[in-house]
This record gives C-alpha cells, structure tokens and sequence, in this order.
C-alpha cells in the first residue's frame, strides 16, 4: 500500500508539472499573440517604437549631414568657377595683348629691315635695274636685212613729233639680245663698285647700352643667367621696384608674375638693353 500511495503521489506531481508548464506555454503565446496583433494592427508596440524613433534619429543626424557636405562642397565649386573663369578671361587678355605686341614688333622688324635694304641699295645701287636704252644707238649687224614694220604697233605722236630720225633697224630679238648684255655689264659695275666701296661699318651702340639677350630659354642680363621660375627685381623709373617670378622667356622678351597681385608684364630685351628696365636676383 505504501508504494501505491507514493507512485500515486509521483504520477500527481508530474501531472501538476505538466499544467504548469501547459499553463506557462499558453500564457507565453497569449503574450506574443498581443504583441503581434499590437505591431500590425496598431503599430505601437513599445519595442517597435523605441527602435523607430532610433531610425529617426539616424535618419535625421545623416540627412543633416548630407545637407551641410551638399552646401559645402557646391560652394567650393562655385568659387572654383569663379577662380577659373576669371584665370581664363586673365590669360585670354594677357594672350591677347601679346600677340598683338608680338605682331607689331614683328612688322616693325620687317620694317627696319626693309629700311636697311633700301639704304643698302641707294649706297650700292640696284643691281636689278634695267638702265634705259631708248635714246641708245644700237650697232647694225651686217647682212641682216630690214625689219618689217609691225602693224600693229603704232608709234605715239610724241615719238613721231620728237624723233622723226629714229629708224628701227634691229629685230626684237636682237634689242632683248642687247639689253641682257647690257645688264650684264651693268652688274659688273655695280659688283666692282660695291667691292671697291669701304665698307659701311654699323651703328655704335649708345653708351648706356647693357649686355641682355636671350639664350636657349634663358636671360643673360648684367653678366648673370635668369631662367624662368627664379624669383626677381624688376625696377623701372615709371614703376619703381617690383617682386616677382619670372613666368616665361620668349625670343624678344620675358613674362614677369606679380607676388603682390599674381598679374603679369612683360619686359622686352630692348628695354633692359636701353637700360629702361633692370632685372636682379632676389634671396629666397
């Protein structure tokens, strides 16, 4: 009997246990059951809110963020344009007012040397020039016959009214003959002329010239080099004493950068040679 007693007692326990847990379990999935009915039907779960409201928060703080990082960075490239724009304008005039500079110097080149031609000429003589033969008695080849008369060049009056003497006795080819040989010996002349001549020595320089000229890129000015990049003193009597950074070496002149404004000017290798402009080096 006592061991009916204590198996019964045994199989009542395990019986409650199971309830317990059976109860526990129900009430468990009641729980979660109100949950879920509580995040689909009306979105206010307490979990689901806190969470939430953390995604707003991160999606504001981003959202903030990227709109500080937009303005930026389209300010930055505003002023960007801006700076390229009027770099580009800056450059396009400086350009401008080069070639037209390198132009004119050019032409004025071309004009001096035609000068130079023309005075060489006028002490020498043209040798091209053909000497005029009209009033030039031509010598008659013997056993050539009269020309024939061409009809259809008429003399003028002029010719007919000044000189009624002049008898045409040589054919076109033999005056064309003439007039070369002619040529030839006025070249002659004008050869022993010009080699008999002294020699026409050049200009002497002024005395205040310096020694500037421009060398496979680069400036020799006062018996120094300058090379483009080097930081200089440009100083002239209409615009004093200047700091800046030698920007270019042309053929005829050199491109000088303002540190004070970042504008360029230019000086020509006249200009330092007539001793308008004088260029030194600056300590770094």
């Amino acid at each position: 009997d006592t061991e009916d007693a204590s198996e019964t007692d045994q199989v009542k326990r395990e019986e409650q246990h199971t309830e317990m847990k059976e109860q526990v379990y129900k009430e468990k999935l009641a729980h979660l059951k109100k949950q879920l009915e509580e995040l689909n039907q009306h979105a206010s779960h307490p979990e689901y809110m806190r969470r939430l409201k953390r995604l707003e928060n991160q999606n504001k703080e981003r959202t903030w963020m990227a709109e500080i990082i937009q303005q930026f960075e389209i300010e930055t490239v505003e002023k960007q344009y801006i700076k390229e724009k009027k770099d580009a304008v800056r450059e396009f005039d400086e350009e401008k007012i080069k070639l037209k500079e390198s132009l004119i110097q050019e032409l004025e080149e071309r004009k001096r040397m035609i000068e130079s031609e023309r005075n060489t000429m006028e002490l020498t003589g043209d040798s091209t020039e053909v000497k005029p033969v009209l009033t030039r008695k031509l010598r008659r080849r013997p056993n050539e016959p009269l020309p024939i008369p061409d009809k259809r060049r008429k003399p003028s009056p002029d010719i007919l009214s000044s000189a009624p003497q002049l008898n045409l006795l040589l054919s076109d080819d033999d005056v064309l003959e003439d007039l070369r040989i002619v040529n030839k010996v006025s070249k002659k002349i004008v050869f022993s002329t010009a080699y008999l001549s002294p020699p026409v020595s050049p200009p002497s320089p002024p005395v205040n010239s310096f020694d500037a000229r421009i060398e496979e890129g680069r400036l020799f000015y006062d018996k120094k080099w300058y090379h483009r990049g080097q930081t200089v003193y440009v100083e002239s009597k209409e615009n004093g004493k200047t700091s800046g950074t030698i920007s270019s070496v042309g053929q005829n002149e050199v491109w000088v950068r303002r540190l004070s404004d970042n504008s360029k000017f230019r000086v020509y290798v006249s200009q330092l040679q007539k001793g308008k402009y004088s260029i030194r080096k600056r300590a770094t």
